[in-house]
């Protein structure tokens, strides 16, 4: 047992330690936690490095490395650690981010060596609810069939490309990002309303684990925002979310979305937390 303040990458061995410290909070934890259910803590399964921070012999921090460096349950202390560990290393990752206090001071940890960020989102609430919504659910969106992800894929590159200021194609051509959107299509995980083979409406279930799953690329098409299509079918993806995937839904949206933001709330979700996000 290790008896000093330290961190290490974790393996293996660690998996039961690590798990412990994510389930101390299940929903804002939801998107490592579910890639550590599927690939344990193996670096090459996992797509990237756990780091663990001990404290008196105890893991009480962790850090995702990988396409997004996320800091979890970490103080302060392990924060400055992980950040050193981090400039170290140099920066391999798309984006920070993770709970507000503790990816904000990351970020200033960070930021003289791996400055300027292309944009900083330093307040996203995260909304959470764990009942279904009283709108009542758009009955056309469904689950997104296999032999529609040609039909869905221009619609998630516009959503991603309005959230994100990058278009997800760019690099490889887009061949990673096609891969996860079949990922999600495969797994149930998509929904969508398809009038007349266009996609008006779509969602995603993004991470999922047995506690809590997240929902993410919500997107109306833009000649059919303002029709109020946005709050039935977030009402129909959050019924799937609870009966199908786990007991409680969550999502994080910028705070300068205030039209999200009110769908999000007359939907039923309500703001338990705050995340913040540094993207490259």
């Amino acid at each position: 047992m290790l008896t000093q303040t330290t961190t290490r990458v974790l393996g293996p061995e660690d998996l039961d330690a690590a798990l412990a410290v994510l389930h101390q909070d299940p929903v804002a934890n939801a998107f490592v936690t579910s890639r550590v259910h599927v690939a344990g803590l193996d670096p090459w399964r996992l797509g990237g490095e756990m780091w663990g921070w001990y404290q008196r012999g105890h893991l009480t921090s962790l850090c995702y490395a990988g396409a997004n460096l996320v800091p979890i349950c970490a103080v302060p202390e392990a924060v400055r650690a992980f950040a050193e560990r981090a400039r170290r290393a140099g920066r391999r990752c798309s984006s920070i981010v993770g709970p507000a206090e503790s990816t904000r001071l990351l970020w200033s940890l960070l930021e003289p060596y791996w400055g300027p960020a292309r944009e900083v989102r330093a307040c996203q609430p995260l909304m959470t609810t764990d009942q279904p919504s009283e709108v009542p659910p758009d009955p056309l969106v469904r689950r997104v069939r296999r032999d529609e992800v040609e039909t869905l894929m221009p619609a998630c590159v516009a959503m991603f490309t309005e959230e994100v200021g990058i278009s997800p194609l760019a690099g490889d051509g887009g061949l990673l990002y096609q891969a996860r959107v079949a990922e999600l299509v495969n797994a149930g995980r998509s929904f969508a309303r398809i009038d007349d083979g266009k996609v008006v409406f779509k969602a995603e279930i993004g991470a999922a684990t047995p506690e809590a799953c997240q929902i993410q690329g919500v997107w109306v098409a833009p000649e059919f925002r303002g029709q109020g299509l946005a709050a039935p079918g977030m009402a129909a993806v959050l019924a799937y979310a609870l009966r199908d995937i786990a007991p409680v839904a969550s999502l994080y949206v910028n705070d300068f979305n205030t039209a999200a933001r009110a769908t999000y709330r007359r939907v039923g979700f309500q703001e338990t937390g705050t995340f913040t996000s540094v993207l490259f």
